[in-house]
């Protein structure tokens, strides 16, 4: 009899730790939910930003046609990619590139650099992509912390029972992400311009005049 009881306790004690072990997993997956969120709130906010400061640099440079194009369409594309992280990286890729090349534009124009639309545009758009890049090291430390659970012996058990899979980081290409989110400073005033003076040569020395003849 006491053989029996110990079977049910151990089956009782195995079915307990299942119960935490599956919980466990159900708040894992509901924070990754919430922190991918997150990411999903700040990009729409850039992407929001975007139409704005292309027209605000459109006013002084319209004839860079291709920059605006491009901004436009890779703004489109990463707006409309809904799918998985990684295909969400993916699409932010060519966007962070094109935006790279609107901000060289707004390097040759030290008016529009100048200018407090812009100025209050550009600051927006770098407290996005601060609290972007934070909300994605948020995600994928979630991430990462569930994906182990979902490989590491027993909880990979309780994974396995009920399909639990491993999540997809956030990531975006590694020349982007070491080069940083798109940043111009606008702190420094622009250099002056260099104004070429052509040398003269010095003008010749009058002539001494020759000293009065002297009275006889």
């Amino acid at each position: 009899m006491t053989v029996v009881w110990i079977v049910i306790g151990v089956l009782v004690l195995f079915a307990i730790l299942g119960i935490v072990s599956y919980n466990r997993f159900v708040s894992q997956k509901q924070l990754i939910r919430d922190s991918w969120a997150n990411i999903d709130t700040e990009l729409r906010r850039r992407y929001d930003l975007i139409p704005n400061l292309v027209e605000t640099v459109r006013g002084y440079a319209s004839h860079e046609r291709a920059v605006f194009e491009n901004v436009t369409r890779a703004r489109a594309a990463a707006a409309s990619a809904t799918g998985s992280p990684a295909e969400q990286a993916a699409a932010e890729g060519p966007f962070v590139a094109a935006l790279r090349q609107l901000f060289a534009v707004v390097e040759n124009y030290p008016d529009l650099k100048a200018n407090q639309n812009f100025l209050a545009l550009q600051q927006e758009l770098s407290n996005t992509e601060d609290r972007l890049q934070t909300s994605r090291r948020f995600y994928n430390a979630n991430v990462r912390n569930y994906n182990e659970r979902v490989q590491q012996f027993p909880s990979m058990i309780i994974a396995r029972m009920f399909g639990f899979q491993q999540e997809e980081f956030f990531e975006v290409d590694d020349a982007l992400r070491e080069a940083g989110p798109p940043r111009v400073d606008f702190t420094g005033s622009a250099p002056a311009a260099n104004v070429e003076q052509t040398s003269q040569p010095p003008a010749p020395s009058a002539p001494t005049p020759p000293p009065p003849p002297e009275s006889s």
